[in-house]
């Protein structure tokens, strides 16, 4: 069977042993494409959810800050920002007391052409566009500390804006459950103190700390509190199909817009095998996710739930920007030279970055990972406890041959923006 795994912007095509596979490829359920966003858009910010129009909130405001996501998210903001910016306007907030600000919680600033392509070019040229800097202090303001010791830095310019917005896209997230609502606050415009607590071992081993979990999850809980501490006037979240069109829109109070956007959001990701499987082929997600190999251990998180104890996953993945931030790849290097992956997790805090070394931690304690890239030459990836493999169908057929003529096989074209669940529903 041919199968075009998310990779890069151009996709992988690959074949594989249709006899093997268990289901049909797991996929996002079908969810028709919103006929008119626009015009969706419009009327929620007319008739939000939870709150008052955004025009009533902006009356009489001189200052208003909108978050968006880095380049890390395929969110629309070309969609999404001109409305909001032209009903701050009608309702006399001035242009000049406007600021964009990207956040990027601690990855890399997105400037020039990126930036463009981030939030359009109208945008980008007729608006202060700015991004935060988690790791400069003395752009954040002190909030206080949260009763479960996390101290909340968050960045100045927007906790001292009279309006507060923020854009997002709602989907299966690693450690928080999903996306969107009060993760764009923090950690996307927190401090690295704060980062650096919230993504400590005592949050992040937790057994709810997982992708789809809300419920009861400390990761979740943790940064809707530091959120609500920052305050947010009004969310505008939209979820996106496999083509990366507009399946549903939510707006107005961060918790109750952001939750109604996870209903819809949990029953369309949700994809189900009835028994866990010796290997499973998976991707980054393709571009703008897949280009780091930071970004790329989501990929394998997200196929943890099916695969069994023992199993292979087979990441493909383009990493064309490596392995990620300066810090991130010191600690590679240091792990590497000292077996470090399985010291023990230090509780309070977690150096920059250190964070995602936990989560591929939990995938490497369950099975073995294999990865194809033309972005990491081969002892780059065995630096990081990954094998590399020519071609996904190598990779597959010497899994297959290991585990013997039983094994079974399941593939996750779009990787991590798809939750795999072992049931026989």
């Amino acid at each position: 069977m041919q199968i075009t795994l998310d990779y890069g912007k151009t996709g992988l095509a690959v074949t594989l042993p249709a006899e093997r596979l268990i289901a049909p490829p797991l996929a996002i359920r079908p969810a028709p494409p919103m006929a008119d966003p626009s015009a969706a858009l419009e009327a929620a910010l007319a008739s939000p959810i939870g709150t008052k129009s955004l025009a009533e909130l902006a009356r009489g405001m001189k200052t208003a800050c909108v978050l968006v996501c880095d380049i890390t998210r395929p969110v629309p903001n070309a969609l999404l920002l001109p409305p909001i910016l032209r009903t701050l306007e009608a309702a006399g907030v001035p242009r000049a007391g406007i600021t964009i600000l990207v956040a990027t919680g601690l990855h890399r600033p997105n400037e020039g052409a990126e930036l463009v392509e981030l939030v359009g070019e109208f945008v980008a040229q007729n608006y202060r566009c700015e991004n935060h800097h988690g790791k400069a202090t003395d752009e954040h303001e002190f909030l206080g500390t949260t009763p479960n010791g996390v101290p909340a830095w968050i960045d100045r310019r927007y906790t001292r804006a009279e309006l507060k917005i923020t854009t997002g896209l709602i989907e299966p997230h690693l450690m928080a459950g999903y996306s969107g609502g009060r993760k764009v606050i923090c950690p996307g415009i927190a401090g690295l103190d704060t980062v650096s607590a919230w993504h400590s071992p005592r949050f992040l081993e937790h057994p709810k700390a997982d992708c789809g979990s809300v419920d009861g999850n400390p990761v979740h809980e943790e940064n809707t509190r530091i959120a609500l501490m920052a305050g947010c006037d009004f969310i505008v979240n939209v979820t996106i199909d496999g083509t990366r069109a507009v399946t549903g829109l939510w707006a107005g109070d961060m918790v109750q817009a952001w939750e109604a956007g996870v209903r819809f959001c949990r029953e369309v990701v949700k994809a189900a095998v009835p028994h866990p499987v010796d290997v499973v082929v998976t991707s980054g997600a393709g571009y703008p996710l897949d280009t780091t190999w930071y970004q790329a251990v989501k990929g394998l998180t997200g196929a943890l739930p099916i695969v069994r104890r023992g199993g292979t996953i087979v990441l493909a993945a383009s990493l064309t920007e490596g392995l990620g931030s300066p810090e991130f790849r010191a600690l590679l290097d240091r792990y590497a030279a000292t077996g470090g992956y399985d010291r023990p997790a230090s509780g309070e805090t977690c150096e920059m970055d250190e964070w995602q070394l936990l989560m591929l931690k939990k995938v490497l304690r369950h099975c073995r990972v294999r990865v194809v890239s033309g972005g990491l030459p081969a002892d780059v990836l065995r630096k990081c406890r990954a094998e590399p493999a020519e071609s996904v169908e190598q990779a597959v057929s010497e899994a297959l041959a290991e585990y013997g003529p039983r094994a079974t096989l399941a593939v996750i074209p779009k990787g991590p923006y798809v939750l795999p669940v072992v049931s026989a529903a």
